[in-house]
């Protein structure tokens, strides 16, 4: 018997189907489905269109199309239609990001017409813990930051973004989209730091936030002050925060080669369960 499939866009009307998906796997779609929750459906809130995919008229599988292209609970055939659908629309994203399965074959069907990339990340562990360890002691020096402390902060974001990503995010709009994410989590009270004698010493922030997930994201340590532990202690006290405020279970991804910073989050309690896949262009 042959399966009936199709691909479209999806609709407000779409809402419920959509989110029973996006929460049947709340940590790995924690990113998406954060914008879900507060954006809904529509294309131009969300910041992109949804694409659904349909296998004999119920929806099985999503793709996220906006500043990334990230396939949700998406099997072989669904990532196919998928990259049908973007290789026709053509490249509008700044990066492919998703589970390392389902991403690896997006992005086989879409490097012969959207390549070369400029780097592939292949392997980045993603890693889950739902309580803090007790060998590291918070750093009780991290603290929320004030939305009076944008500008000292804003040094340290782009100082982190562009160490991890390899551009500058003030390059294009000059930083605006950026500056006015930065400003967002701030006001959120998803950001947080250490701050010395009026310079960030320690930053990071818990970027996409469900009530089943949440996840940490742009965790720095000033290069002076590398080695010393900070990374360690900060983490144990934005994952205090994030677990009492926020989510009962946190997560975040990192490259593979970051040896010292996966030892750095195994010490606080975090531990390995999946592998994520960024493609950047």
């Amino acid at each position: 018997m042959l399966t009936q499939t199709t691909t479209r866009v999806l609709e407000p009307s779409d809402l419920g189907a959509a989110l029973a998906i996006l929460e049947s796997e709340p940590v790995a779609n924690a990113f998406v489905t954060s914008r879900v929750q507060v954006a809904g459906l529509d294309p131009w809130r969300l910041g992109g269109e949804m694409w659904g995919w349909y296998a004999d008229g119920r929806l099985r599988s999503l793709c996220y199309a906006g500043a990334n292209l990230v396939p949700i609970c998406a099997g072989p055939e669904a990532v196919r239609a998928f990259a049908d659908r973007a290789r026709r629309a053509g490249r509008r994203c700044s990066s492919i990001v998703g589970p390392a399965e389902p991403t690896a074959l997006l992005w086989r069907l879409l490097e012969p017409g959207w390549g070369p990339a400029r780097e592939v990340r292949a392997n980045q562990p993603l890693m889950v813990t739902e309580s803090p360890s007790v060998d590291i002691t918070p750093d009780p020096l991290v603290r929320r930051i004030r939305k009076d402390e944008t500008d000292i902060l804003m040094p340290a974001c782009v100082a982190m973004f562009t160490e991890e990503v390899g551009i500058s995010p003030l390059a294009g709009d000059g930083g605006l989209l950026y500056q006015a994410r930065v400003a967002e989590l701030i006001g959120a009270g998803r950001s947080f730091a250490r701050i010395d004698d009026g310079k960030v010493v320690f930053k990071a922030e818990i970027g996409a936030a469900t009530t089943q997930a949440c996840q940490i994201q742009g965790v720095w340590v000033a290069p002076e002050h590398r080695g010393k532990g900070l990374s360690e202690t900060g983490m144990a006290a934005v994952l205090r925060y994030a677990l009492a405020d926020v989510a009962p279970v946190v997560s975040l991804y990192v490259n593979d080669y970051n040896a010292p910073a996966r030892k750095a989050y195994r010490r606080v309690g975090f531990r390995e369960t999946g592998t994520f896949m960024s493609v950047l262009f």
